[in-house]
């Protein structure tokens, strides 16, 4: 879901009203409810750290499971993409296995960032990434484990 975009006006929407427009929308709930996201302190007048959660999609080994992951916006956010790594252990073609860390390399949101991309797109395309061949059927480790 692209937001804060220019809309071919040429206009830039500064960092901090993008990530507020982005913290206005975790907060009132997206879609189905199977994809949330807020900061994790609201005291960081910088807005870098943020927290997601995935429940996993239907008909695959992530059906209703809880993954948390964290998301972080540095100063270049949204110009570059957030870093984003699960602290619930999964197993995913996209995913180092030692560290949580989604590789850009294997998840094309990141690796082909656009500025008009958004924390809320990065969570909804990891829930699709689940359900996908390669994915939905991955052994996955126990359910409630932390990288």
């Amino acid at each position: 879901m692209p937001l804060g975009g220019s809309g071919g006006s040429g206009i830039v929407v500064p960092r901090n009203f993008r990530l507020l427009e982005e913290l206005e929308r975790g907060e009132k709930g997206i879609g189905d409810g199977t994809v949330s996201y807020g900061m994790d302190d609201g005291d960081d007048i910088y807005m870098r750290s943020w927290t997601g959660t995935i429940i996993g999609p239907h008909n695959t080994v992530h059906e209703g499971r809880i993954y948390q992951l964290k998301l972080f916006c540095d100063k270049d956010y949204p110009d570059k993409p957030p870093g984003v790594r699960f602290h619930s252990r999964v197993n995913m073609t996209c995913i180092n296995p030692d560290t949580g860390v989604v590789d850009p390399r294997k998840f094309s949101v990141l690796g082909n960032w656009e500025r008009d991309y958004t924390m809320e797109y990065i969570l909804t395309q990891l829930k699709k990434e689940m359900a996908a061949a390669h994915n939905r059927k991955l052994v996955q480790p126990p359910e409630g484990t932390h990288f």
